[in-house]
């Protein structure tokens, strides 16, 4: 039997967000189900998970990118082989909404991302005075800047794990496969390997 005929479907996710939005708490959260303690991300980090779709078996790379404003010039090197877009927002931090609503939508304009799926993540819901999704929902206007695209707003918290395997659920939903994913890595490494050799 070839071992063609079994090979799992990869997909490609971007974790986007601003600086302490929680992307890499969630991350290790869903992947380990623990709190770890995070720093600013400098760079990416990279998680590998095995989900049914469709009842297939898929494999889910997540990619985990910096939000500082200087990672955020290199959020572009990354939509080519994206399937879906998840956007990370602290529900907290209701100072930094605009600027957090206008990354999302800096980042669905790209070329690459036209009709990909965003889940928007409406983190840190178990801080008083939280923005709820509704409000996110009007806030960012997003039945006009995803149009053309499937959405959807889930509220979660990262660090008490509420809402997070709904999230990835919501991923695995959504996401596109993808006809050929052989093109897809080769492409992400050469990425990788920019990345690693510009971030001084």
């Amino acid at each position: 039997m070839g071992l063609g005929a079994s090979k799992r479907p990869e997909v490609q996710v971007l974790l986007l967000g601003l600086d302490n939005a929680g992307k890499s708490t969630l991350l290790y959260k869903l992947k380990h189900n623990t709190r770890v303690g995070t720093v600013p991300t400098i760079g990416f980090n990279v998680e590998m998970f095995e989900a049914r779709k469709n009842g297939k078996t898929i494999a889910l790379t997540l990619w985990d990118i910096g939000g500082q404003g200087r990672m955020r010039q290199h959020w572009e090197d990354f939509h080519q082989n994206a399937s879906a877009i998840v956007f990370v927002v602290d529900s907290s931090d209701r100072g930094r909404l605009n600027e957090a609503q206008r990354e999302l939508e800096n980042t669905l304009r790209g070329e690459h991302l036209k009709g990909r799926p965003l889940i928007l993540l409406a983190n840190k819901q178990d801080v008083d005075n939280a923005v709820t999704v509704t409000e996110l929902k009007d806030r960012f206007n997003l039945k006009k800047t995803c149009s053309g695209r499937d959405w959807f707003v889930q509220p979660c918290s990262a660090t008490t794990g509420f809402g997070v395997e709904d999230a990835f659920r919501q991923v695995v939903q959504m996401v596109k496969l993808p006809s050929d994913s052989g093109a897809v890595k080769e492409n992400i490494k050469d990425t990788v390997h920019y990345i690693r050799t510009t971030r001084h």
